[in-house]
């Protein structure tokens, strides 16, 4: 078996962790993020994390909304990774971002998408990791304590932080984060429903990584994805990243044979030298009638 990277390539999945061994690795982050990716990333493939909060990351947009985000998620991590790697002076960063909205089935749940971006400047390219899934997070204007503990057990505190402020005022210095105790909950509940025009409080999930528990779980999830990417080697020129890119339509209905909108390859490419290869989904087999748009219009 010829080794990876500049003595030759191979596309054994966990051989280019040699690509990064001893390698400083900037982590930018005022939330935590460090504790849960630095053992296993280290673990995996042998690179140094270097840590670093010299910058306020909330300066690049807040889940509250009192900073909004520039941008796509991608761009705030490519962002955060460089200011990182502008920080510590090295030539790979990582930053993790994640976005909030309605799940992507009904419309009707909270979700959340995490991203791990591993930029490497020294070889120019980018490798993402990630994960999505059910988010903790609820939001709501109330007027008395007993909605308080009512909203408090639905957002799952004090595991999941939350957020005060009062109705009615715009004024960011109002707000109340990481709220994770009962008495501080309490107090800036009464500090916020006295501050608001209506007497009334909104509260919401603190969705900052060390405040909410459900995020921290897809946070390792979306490292998970993104080191077994970093250890699948491109077969042409040993790159880490070697990953599926898209998925070509077209697996034929079992009944009559014509193709579906279900996927029959996959494309596998390299962001470092743009090799590609296709290659037939795994189980192949045929297409379920009900999803063949002839069969089933």
């Amino acid at each position: 078996m010829r080794p990876l990277g500049p003595q030759g390539p191979s596309h054994e999945v966990g051989l280019s962790s040699s690509w990064y061994q001893g390698t400083p690795v900037a982590l930018l982050t005022q939330h935590g993020k460090q504790t849960l990716i630095r053992d296993p990333l280290e673990a995996a493939m042998g690179c140094r994390l270097v840590h670093t909060d010299a910058f306020d990351t909330d300066q690049l947009g807040t889940f509250t909304g009192d900073v909004a985000r520039a941008g796509s998620q991608r761009d705030a991590a490519r962002s955060k990774a460089r200011m990182g790697m502008q920080l510590t002076g090295a030539r790979v960063g990582l930053a993790s971002e994640g976005a909030f909205g309605p799940d992507p089935f009904s419309g009707l749940m909270p979700w959340d998408t995490e991203l791990l971006l591993w930029v490497d400047d020294a070889h120019g390219w980018e490798v993402l990791g990630m994960a999505h899934g059910p988010a903790r997070h609820v939001q709501r204007e109330l007027g008395t304590m007993a909605e308080l503990q009512q909203l408090a057990a639905e957002a799952g505190f004090p595991e999941h932080h939350l957020v005060l402020r009062p109705a009615g005022l715009a004024d960011a210095t109002h707000i109340h984060k990481g709220l994770h105790t009962p008495d501080a909950l309490a107090a800036a509940f009464e500090a916020c429903r006295n501050a608001s025009p209506q007497g009334r409080v909104l509260a919401e999930s603190d969705l900052r990584a060390f405040a909410n528990a459900t995020r921290q779980q897809l946070i390792r999830q979306a490292l998970d994805d993104l080191i077994t990417r970093l250890q699948s080697a491109c077969p042409a020129c040993g790159a880490p990243g070697y990953w599926v890119s898209e998925r070509l339509p077209g697996l034929p209905c079992a009944e009559c044979h014509s193709p579906t909108r279900l996927p029959l390859a996959e494309v596998w490419r390299c962001s470092a030298c743009g090799h590609h290869e296709q290659r037939p989904m795994a189980g192949g087999g045929l297409a379920d009638p009900m999803r063949c748009d002839q069969c089933n219009p």
